[in-house]
């Protein structure tokens, strides 16, 4: 492993991004994070089936750290998806464009809420947990595929209603927890640590490579303000990367719970001032992106934080549960996506340099 925490920053353009790719796996020293002979989970990031811009992993994200991976003798590469009990993720590689260049480079998908692909069996961490051994008292579950293999988290730069930001460890949210994970969101920062703790625990290796040629601001992870942005990051400190990243967006690292927990309980490097960064110069970003307040945060916050936090367990815990999907399915599939975000959407496919790469990508599958 790397003796210091270290981000690399390149500024790219659509005409250069898969060699800025690979260019970027090389200054942040893929290879002393990653063993050779692993198996490689690719665990791209699908916030929302439709693609919004800044929401998903970019199919250039994704071929292009394919590509990287491949030149540096990683054969075994394989995609790990997951569900919400509002995202179709099957709908959503669809429609991000994935599939052709998952059939372009021989990477075969598997699905953790498929049985004949991988079982939650029980886990008992060797850290001491935050919070979810509260949280899920029957005991804690993982994918038995994950167990000793390496994982490379392939998030976007955006903001979170629940978490400021999100990046690398929130990435694991999906991967790690069932479809249930919405018991965790009251405690979501710790839920994150803790996420962190098991992933040293049972993976052979942890690499992220975060795309932000267009972040996302405002209420995420969905529900954005795309702006283009044209970085990309990449390192093998899961909370040095969502540290600078969380910089670039304009806000304190230390401040957000997730990095300042991680960093205090030795999981990595959450202080800019500890953090080497290495390729293009970031030091004066300053995106100034501010969280915002839409129906979904709002309803979110009555849920999780406050006064109405006491009914949780009765409604969340118990097949009322049921009752609240639509409500967010509805909110995002049947009013937001066709009245607004399509629009959006469109405008950023037709209009901008990487809405037109996300055109040829539609077009073409793959460009390499």
């Amino acid at each position: 492993m790397a003796s210091r925490a270290r981000v690399a920053v390149l500024r790219t353009t659509p005409a250069t991004v898969l060699d800025d790719y690979d260019r970027l796996l090389s200054l942040a020293g893929v290879e002393a994070y990653l063993p050779a002979d692993s198996t490689v989970i690719l665990k791209d990031n699908i916030s929302w089936h439709y693609p919004f811009p800044s929401a998903n992993t970019t199919p250039w994200q994704l071929e292009g750290t394919i590509v990287g991976l491949r030149r540096r003798g990683y054969d075994k590469l394989v995609c790990v998806q997951n569900k919400t009990v509002v995202t179709n993720a099957f709908k959503g590689e669809d429609l991000n464009n994935y599939v052709p260049v998952f059939r372009r480079h021989n990477v075969p998908v598997l699905y953790n809420f498929k049985d004949g692909d991988m079982a939650w069996v029980p886990y008992e961490p060797k850290a001491e947990m935050n919070v979810l051994h509260r949280i899920y008292p029957k005991g804690i579950r993982v994918p038995d595929y994950f167990m000793g293999k390496s994982i490379v988290h392939l998030p976007t730069v955006k903001c979170h209603i629940y978490t400021t930001t999100t990046g690398a460890m929130k990435n694991a949210f999906g991967g790690l927890l069932t479809t249930n994970r919405h018991y965790t969101h009251s405690w979501i920062h710790e839920t994150l640590v803790d996420l962190l703790h098991i992933q040293k625990e049972i993976h052979s290796g942890i690499f992220a490579v975060m795309d932000g040629t267009t972040a996302g601001n405002g209420t995420g992870p969905r529900v954005m303000k795309p702006e283009e942005k044209n970085v990309m990051l990449a390192s093998g400190d899961q909370v040095a990367i969502d540290a600078i990243a969380a910089k670039m967006m304009g806000f304190d690292p230390l401040s957000i719970g997730y990095i300042r927990m991680a960093q205090e309980q030795g999981l990595g490097v959450g202080d800019p001032c500890e953090i080497e960064v290495v390729g293009d110069d970031i030091s004066g970003e300053n995106w100034h992106f501010e969280i915002g307040m839409n129906f979904h945060r709002a309803m979110g916050w009555l849920a999780w934080y406050g006064p109405t936090r006491v009914l949780q367990k009765l409604i969340f815990h118990t097949p009322l549960a049921a009752l609240t999907y639509p409500v967010s399915e509805v909110y995002h599939d049947y009013y937001r996506w066709p009245l607004k975000e399509r629009h959006i959407y469109e405008r950023w496919r037709q209009e901008t340099p990487w809405g037109k790469l996300f055109a040829e990508y539609q077009q073409r599958g793959h460009l390499r």
